[in-house]
């Protein structure tokens, strides 16, 4: 009984299973990136739907990258998606953590209703507002236009609760020495907490970034001129012309993945920090 719980008890024996895990749970995760650039890779000779299915192309070849490229405008719903995420992401942390400030900062009455309410919003779903916001952004004469895109995604609930978290976790000593200093609020925001949360600041980035970069329905509303299209568009446009080759739309799909895993992969050393601070302090 002593040596199987030894057994159990050891440290090394733990560490195996645990790694084992995590590269089965890897494996599943990517599994499907990994078929979708198999496919991509594939030359029109091989069959994509031949049992049992095989990973490794015969024939590795990059034309299906580029008969993407010439076919669609694909550079030009590049540059829409990439406009409309910085856009996004630039004005998101921005106005979240502006709304942030006085909710983690100030003192003031119905502080704490008001930051339940914002959260209550997170309960309701986009389909429900896209024809309010629709008829809005019809009146400001936004359609066809990147502010047009960018408008539902301006404020979120989500950013407000990460970066008014992250406030949180600031010491409110600093504000006290540099209101003894002569700044005001705004400086102390910008100059002070800013600076001190930018873990949390980039977190928040990068979910933005993702959220903008694949959103779907909302331009699919507010755009009907091919020239604004964003990727995920194009790539709508694209399934429904090569209906039959798979490879253009896998290729097409790689294409538009490729800048959300260079954005994450410049940020992610951020991104655990930033995340564990929201749950520090509530």
């Amino acid at each position: 009984m002593e040596i199987s719980k030894a057994k159990t008890n050891n440290p090394i024996i733990k560490k195996f299973f645990l790694y084992l895990l995590l590269i089965v749970v890897t494996i599943f995760m990517i599994g499907p990136f990994l078929w979708l650039l198999s496919t991509a890779l594939k030359s029109g000779s091989e069959n994509i739907f031949q049992y049992p299915p095989k990973l490794l192309p015969e024939n590795p070849t990059l034309t299906n990258f580029v008969k993407v490229m010439d076919t669609f405008p694909f550079w030009r719903y590049l540059f829409n998606s990439v406009v409309v995420a910085v856009l996004t992401v630039f004005l998101n942390v921005l106005f979240c953590s502006l709304a942030a400030y006085p909710l983690a900062r100030m003192k003031f009455k119905g502080k704490n209703t008001i930051f339940i309410l914002v959260l209550s919003t997170m309960m309701i779903p986009f389909q429900l507002l896209m024809i309010p916001v629709y008829i809005i952004s019809l009146k400001l004469g936004l359609q066809n236009t990147y502010m047009g895109m960018v408008l539902p995604h301006v404020t979120t609930a989500f950013g407000v609760f990460l970066m008014r978290q992250a406030f949180l976790t600031v010491p409110k000593e600093l504000d006290e020495s540099a209101r003894m200093d002569g700044a005001n609020s705004f400086q102390i925001w910008w100059r002070i907490l800013m600076p001190l949360v930018k873990p949390s600041m980039v977190t928040l980035m990068i979910f933005t970034f993702v959220s903008a970069w694949g959103d779907f329905l909302w331009p699919l509303i507010i755009v009907n001129d091919q020239d604004m299209f964003t990727l995920p568009l194009g790539l709508n446009m694209l399934q429904g012309t090569f209906t039959s080759d798979w490879r253009l739309i896998a290729a097409g799909a790689i294409i538009s993945m490729i800048p959300i895993i260079v954005f994450f992969l410049f940020l992610q050393r951020f991104f655990i920090k930033g995340a564990m601070n929201g749950a520090i302090k509530g």
